[in-house]
C-alpha cells in the first residue's frame, strides 16, 4: 500500500489533496451527526460554494443525506469510512507518527488524528471519538472506569457507545470539580458516560482545589471515603493532559503558587499533580480522588489530548512513563516525533 502511495502522490498529486478533503468532510459530518453547510464551512475554512459542490458529489454517492436540518452522513459513508481508515492514516503520514511515538515512549498504542484541535472544532470532536473508540475496545465487564474532566473528555463522553448494554461498567469522577463549567466537570462526563452505555455512576460532590484543614476534615468523611475507595478501584482511567500555568489559573492558584510553578519548571498538569519538561513530579495540590500511586497501579491508563499547544504538556506526561494508549492529533503528533 505504501508504495501505490508514493506513485500516487508523484503521479497524482490533485487526486491525492481530493481525496483528503472529501474524507475531513465526510468525517466532520459524521463527528457532527448533523450540520449546516454555513457552521461546516466556516470550521473546515471553506467557502459554502466549494463545500457545497463537494457535498453535492458526495450526496450523489450515497454518502451524505441532506434534510432541512443539515447534512448527515449515511451508512454507506459510515462504512466507507471504516473501510479507507488505514489508507488515509497512511495517506496522512499518521501511520509513521504513531509508530514512532509508540517505540519512542514505550506505549501499547498510539492514534493520532488528523488536523489541530486548538484551531477546528471538528478535530477536537474527532479527536473525542477516537478516544470513545479507544476506551469501548478496552472495557470489560463489570469495569470501574475513572474519568477526568475537560473538553476534551467531555467530547469522549458525548460520543461514546457500547455494542451492548449488558456491560454493567461503573463510571467515576478521578477527581473532583474545578469549579468551571458544569459540562466539563469529571461528576458530569461520568454520569453522560454512564447515561450513554447504559452503566452506573458515582459522583464525588467535593470541590478538586482544598486547602489542607479543608482536605482533611472532608477525608474523614464516611460519604466521602467510601466513593473515593471506589474510584481507586478504577482498572481503567481516561484522563485529559493540561498545560501546567493554565490548570493553576483555572484553579484559582494564587500568584505565589504560579510564580512557584514557574520556578519549578511546571510544564504539564495531570490528576492535580504538575510535571516538569522530563516528567518529574514538581508540584501537587492536594485534591480529593485518585493519586499518583493509585494511576501506578491502574491496569489501562488513557491520555487524551491535541492541538500544537499542548504537544509540550503531552510530552512530559508520556516521559512520566505510566500512560499505556496515547489519543492525540496530528498538530500535537509532529511537535512530539520532532522531539523523539
Amino acid at each position: 500500500m505504501r508504495r501505490l502511495i508514493d506513485i500516487q502522490k508523484h503521479l497524482l498529486p490533485d487526486l491525492t489533496e481530493i481525496l483528503k478533503k472529501r474524507h475531513t468532510i465526510l468525517k466532520s459530518i459524521m463527528v457532527s451527526g448533523t450540520v449546516g453547510r454555513r457552521s461546516l464551512a466556516s470550521s473546515l475554512g471553506m467557502t459554502e460554494r466549494v463545500l457545497r459542490a463537494e457535498v453535492d458529489f458526495l450526496k450523489a454517492q450515497g454518502l451524505v443525506h441532506v434534510t432541512p436540518a443539515g447534512m448527515q452522513i449515511t451508512e454507506a459513508g459510515i462504512l466507507l469510512l471504516e473501510e479507507i481508515e488505514p489508507f488515509i492514516k497512511d495517506l496522512f503520514g499518521l501511520t509513521d507518527m504513531e509508530e514512532k511515538i509508540r517505540q519512542a515512549y514505550g506505549l501499547q498504542q498510539v492514534v493520532i488524528v488528523p488536523g489541530d484541535s486548538d484551531h477546528s472544532p471538528h478535530t477536537k470532536r474527532e479527536l473525542g471519538l477516537a478516544g470513545a473508540q479507544v476506551l469501548r475496545k478496552v472495557v470489560k465487564e463489570g469495569d470501574v472506569i475513572g474519568v477526568t474532566g475537560g473538553s476534551t473528555l467531555a467530547e469522549v463522553a458525548n460520543l461514546l457507545t457500547f455494542p451492548t448494554s449488558d456491560t454493567n461498567c461503573m463510571f467515576v469522577p478521578a477527581r473532583g470539580g474545578l469549579g468551571e463549567n458544569v459540562e466539563l466537570q469529571a461528576n458530569t462526563i461520568a454520569s453522560t458516560m454512564a447515561k450513554r452505555t447504559g452503566g452506573q455512576y458515582r459522583l464525588l460532590h467535593v470541590p478538586d482545589h482544598l486547602g489542607d484543614e479543608a482536605y482533611q476534615s472532608l477525608m474523614s468523611d464516611p460519604n466521602i471515603q467510601e466513593v473515593v475507595e471506589v474510584i481507586r478501584r478504577s482498572r481503567i482511567v481516561i484522563h485529559g493532559i493540561g498545560n501546567a500555568m493554565t490548570m493553576a489559573r483555572r484553579r484559582k492558584a494564587d500568584e505565589r503558587t504560579i510564580e512557584l510553578l514557574k520556578q519549578e519548571g511546571a510544564h504539564a498538569e495531570a490528576f492535580g499533580y504538575y510535571f516538569d519538561r522530563e516528567g518529574n513530579v514538581v508540584h501537587k495540590m492536594p485534591t480529593v480522588g485518585l493519586k499518583l500511586e493509585d494511576i501506578m497501579e491502574t491496569e489501562v491508563v488513557i491520555g487524551v489530548a491535541g492541538g500544537s499547544s499542548k504537544a509540550e504538556a503531552i510530552e512530559s506526561i508520556l516521559k512520566f512513563g505510566h500512560e499505556d494508549i496515547l489519543v492525540t492529533d496530528e498538530a500535537a503528533a509532529q511537535v512530539i516525533v520532532s522531539r523523539c
